[in-house]
């Protein structure tokens, strides 16, 4: 028997939807997609036999493809499902974006793969089983070696999906699951070598240990490496960073980053000995898809979700008379704007209220055009997204409002820059809301948590124990972004629609938008 084996782990994760090697809003090239993707894995199959391929979630969501597939074809099979089929992964583990699609697509999406969907911490309400199937499975290659690998997915959905996704689950927490599981692999299975592919990231500094974020048990992945016994490799994504060759007390991690720029691969050298295999070495590379060529296998199979999808694209919906255009996105950001304005001007028609919230979610997003297509909705409000109308304190929005300037802080010369907490690790751009309704200032000078320096409503200020009805996006009515002070508020209205559809509506039923500017609110210096 031969006493060494190499072995691979490929790791796919956060594709969110890109298939194509294209940016949607001008179809210009770009070094991504699960097409590289394939390529990548056919180059590793090519070397050894023994190769395993495992995503880590967060697959079907985030492309317009995704979105008109969910919206106008899901009659259809799911083109990731057709994808992952045809490229033969080996597993597949459940992310948070999994869901916002509605469970209908999802289990469409499940039920279509031919490969495992791994969710040892997604519960049947009912049954409190594992919702999707199987919580691991055992990989046997080569001369019998065993591997174990276990699928688990960060337990804090509930606070950003729409309850009525996931009315029939419960999520348990990732990190006692992985405790109880990776116990339960070890005793009963005995494998030879143990992964944990866990949609989440790190709450912690890889090498300090100094927590890096609010530690609400979003990203336990450090936890998992310190306190759970067992584990050999630590699959991670979520956070959409690049993580490599780095060991965490002795486990060894991987991320490898989003939208398929990177596939990740685990090296793991084993030797024969004293009857039993034991890993010799293991380590972690990314393998960059910059200047591979795209699999026209896998483009074929999604041609014609994307000549749809392109089709639909380019629709015209209407015009906009003056400036939205995103020309600068930290101006966008410290003085109130047309597009801002807007968006919130539709939320607050939508639902009937006269305060509203919602950011610039992405440094990416172009603004609008004078003639608008609905390449350029989707361009701009790139995540499905719909309202809730919750009743809020005014403590509670200047609470929101400080938590926003943290977004803030000044450099050396005194300038307003981005506070490095919401571009690092993630960049949290969509986490920084700017608000219709009311007349606030922001004075950056200020220590954080006393920024807000004028709040009012209807030319009053605002009294703290006055209650208001706010219109927001699902994802932050939940708590999500830090925004605690939203959680288990009451929800005066639920608007299920995505906004990109709200948005089209808005503007086809009006044909001609004017961009205004009202300036009620502004950040300061001084």
């Amino acid at each position: 028997m031969n006493k060494h084996i190499n072995v691979a782990i490929l790791q796919t994760s956060d594709i969110h939807g890109a298939i194509y090697p294209l940016h949607y809003g001008d179809n210009t090239a770009a070094e991504a997609g699960i097409a590289k993707i394939s390529t990548l894995i056919k180059q590793e199959r090519a070397k050894s036999n023994n190769v395993i391929v495992i995503d880590n979630g967060d697959l079907i969501q985030g492309t317009p493809l995704t979105y008109h597939y969910a919206k106008y074809m899901r009659q259809e099979k799911n083109p990731l499902s057709l994808i992952l089929n045809h490229i033969g992964y080996d597993g597949a583990v459940l992310g948070n974006h999994e869901f916002n699609y509605g469970m209908n697509v999802l289990h469409t999406a499940v039920t279509e793969s031919q490969i495992p969907y791994l969710s040892a911490n997604i519960l049947h309400k009912s049954t409190m089983n594992p919702y999707f199937g199987t919580p691991y499975i055992i990989q046997t290659i080569e001369a019998g070696v065993r591997i174990a690998i276990l699928g688990v997915t960060t337990h804090y959905i509930p606070n950003w999906e729409n309850p009525d996704h996931i009315e029939e689950l419960v999520f348990e927490d990732a990190l006692s699951s992985t405790k109880k599981w990776v116990q339960y692999i070890r005793e009963h299975e005995n494998p030879d070598v143990l992964i944990v592919s866990y949609h989440g990231g790190f709450e912690r500094d890889l090498e300090t240990g100094e927590p890096t974020e609010i530690l609400t048990g979003e990203n336990q992945g450090y936890a998992m490496c310190f306190e759970v016994e067992g584990i050999d490799i630590l699959l991670t994504g979520h956070q959409h960073r690049s993580i490599v060759n780095q060991k965490v007390n002795g486990v060894t991690v991987l991320q490898p980053g989003s939208n398929g720029r990177s596939l990740g691969k685990v090296h793991i050298a084993l030797m024969y000995d004293d009857n039993q295999w034991l890993i010799q070495d293991c380590y972690s590379e990314l393998l960059s898809v910059e200047g591979i060529e795209a699999d026209e296998a896998v483009l074929a199979l999604a041609a014609v979700y994307e000549d749809k999808t392109q089709h639909w694209l380019d629709q015209p919906i209407g015009t906009i008379e003056g400036n939205m255009l995103v020309e600068d996105p930290m101006q966008i950001r410290i003085q109130d704007n047309a597009l801002i304005e807007f968006i919130n001007k539709v939320q607050m028609h939508t639902a009937g209220v006269d305060i509203s919230n919602t950011a610039l979610f992405d440094n990416a997003s172009p603004g609008f055009k004078h003639n608008i297509t609905m390449r350029d909705i989707v361009s701009n409000y790139i995540y499905p997204n719909t309202l809730k109308v919750i009743r809020i304190t005014g403590q509670d929005i200047k609470d929101a409002l400080e938590q926003s300037a943290q977004y803030f802080m000044l450099d050396n010369n005194g300038a307003i820059t981005v506070n490095p907490s919401f571009t690092e690790p993630k960049p949290q751009h969509y986490n920084y809301d700017m608000w219709e309704g009311i007349v606030y200032t922001l004075n950056i000078s200020k220590p954080i948590g006393e920024r807000v320096v004028s709040l009012q409503y209807e030319g009053q200020p605002i009294h703290l124990e006055q209650e208001f009805d706010v219109v927001m996006n699902n994802y932050r009515a939940g708590g999500g972004g830090n925004y605690m002070m939203y959680q288990n508020k009451p929800v005066i209205k639920d608007i299920p629609m995505d906004m990109s559809e709200l948005i089209t509506s808005y503007i086809l039923e009006r044909g001609t938008i004017q961009a205004t500017v009202n300036h009620n609110w502004k950040v300061i210096t001084d």
